[in-house]
């Protein structure tokens, strides 16, 4: 058999799905495609050289996603003026009689 399975005291990190994670080494030369991986039911890295290699790969694929930085709130103005001018400022009677347009 070709292929072994490198068990690692510290157990390697579940993939983003939650599938355990396990360390391949194909122990084929590396022009015929061996090298270590380390994989699981859904993903797996490339092929490296050193196996080290190969989990810090494990690793950078499956690291928790970065949240988005807060926007930073907007600079009040002290200087500025709004008017009211929506439609949910008039008052009672005036949403009722329609508002007037203008007209007495």
């Amino acid at each position: 058999m070709t292929q072994e399975h490198i068990s690692h005291p510290e157990g390697l990190p579940n993939c983003a799905a939650g599938h355990r994670a396990r360390h391949i080494h194909d122990k084929r030369c590396a022009s015929a495609g061996g090298g270590h991986l380390v994989e699981c039911a859904c993903r797996s890295t490339s092929k490296h050289a050193d196996p080290d290699a190969a989990i810090a790969a494990w690793r950078r694929l499956n690291r928790p996603a970065r949240s988005a930085r807060p926007s930073p709130a907007p600079a009040v103005a002290d200087n500025v003026v709004q008017f009211k001018l929506g439609l949910a400022e008039q008052s009672q009677q005036q949403r009722a009689i329609g508002g007037r347009h203008g007209r007495s």
